[in-house]
């Protein structure tokens, strides 16, 4: 068994292989070749640990067990720590055990990237983060890849981390009012912990496409949001499952309005279809996405002999 720190997963994971690995799990999702049963959570007073099993065909057997305590992060804390365990799919042998800080928030911000990739206007320049935490990090290192964005706005509840974030980047600007933020922009990804909506459907430009990876402990976008635009989900379970497994934004909506991703990329369903819709990623996480990244981070541990073996 291959044991793989924090430190071993920042060297190996590659972000274009991992994009590239999300969308094959997206497609493997929605036409079958996977299983992912509902996250479960035990709830504790300070936060929530979350159990998440996942298979992908070929590309990824794996368990995955996360707590979210969001007051961490005024701890000088993560708020999401976790330790991925991966499987062979033919044997079940237990295969490596890896840290899975890093993983689980690159494959979320990820995720969203992907649905850029797929569902934002091809022109797209005007990029804002909305959050400035471990999510804002990683969807600044994920979704400018998927576009040529030439100016980046970073809005967070907090200046210092707004500031910190902006100076990664050349084409980051901070804008401190989250509704300044999201006017004239093309593409808007929320990325807090929000209990309750963050933004508001009259500031969305036409044609802006939205993600939304926040909300464990409540809606990040507002009713009419997830009303008037067209959504698209990892999967449909997200409106027929209470939260931690499903989305506090689509309790109660009809599963059949919405589009899974793995749809779009696999050519089931369309994505946009004109330049002035708005489009929505609502995400809630899966068992698919953190197998998959697994994967390739073992694989590439494996290619490069890191890691620690140990036997159990």
């Amino acid at each position: 068994m291959l044991v793989l720190s924090k430190h071993d997963v920042d060297g190996l994971l590659s972000v274009l292989a991992m994009l590239d690995a999300l969308e094959a799990g997206f497609r493997a999702y929605s036409t079958g070749q996977a299983s992912v049963p509902p996250r479960t959570a035990a709830r504790a007073p300070a936060g929530l640990l979350g159990a998440m099993p996942g298979w992908v065909a070929q590309r990824g057997f794996a368990l995955k067990a996360v707590s979210v305590f969001p007051a961490n992060a005024e701890r000088g804390l993560p708020t999401h720590q976790g330790v991925i365990t991966l499987f062979d799919e033919q044997d079940g042998s237990l295969l490596s055990v890896i840290d899975g800080e890093h993983i689980t928030a690159m494959r979320t911000g990820g995720g969203a990237a992907v649905s850029v990739r797929h569902l934002a206007r091809s022109d797209a320049k005007i990029l804002t983060i909305l959050g400035a935490g471990v999510q804002g990090h990683a969807h600044l290192a994920t979704v400018p890849l998927t576009r040529d964005f030439t100016t980046i706005r970073v809005s967070s509840r907090n200046p210092g981390r707004a500031a910190a974030l902006a100076a990664s980047d050349p084409r980051c600007v901070v804008v401190p009012d989250f509704e300044e933020a999201v006017r004239g922009a093309d593409v808007v990804c929320c990325c807090t912990d929000a209990r309750e909506p963050i933004t508001r459907y009259e500031w969305f430009d036409a044609g802006a496409h939205v993600t939304s990876v926040g909300g464990t402990f409540g809606p990040e976008l507002d009713p009419d949001t997830i009303r008037h635009a067209r959504v698209f989900v990892e999967w449909r379970g997200a409106a027929e499952n209470a939260p931690p497994a499903g989305a506090h934004e689509l309790q109660g909506r009809d599963p059949a309005t919405l589009t899974e991703l793995g749809e779009v990329i696999a050519g089931l369903r369309p994505g946009r279809q004109g330049g002035d819709e708005i489009t929505v990623y609502k995400s809630t996480g899966s068992g698919f996405e953190d197998a998959v990244v697994a994967r390739v981070v073992y694989d590439a541990a494996v290619a490069t002999n890191v890691g620690t073996e140990v036997a159990l």
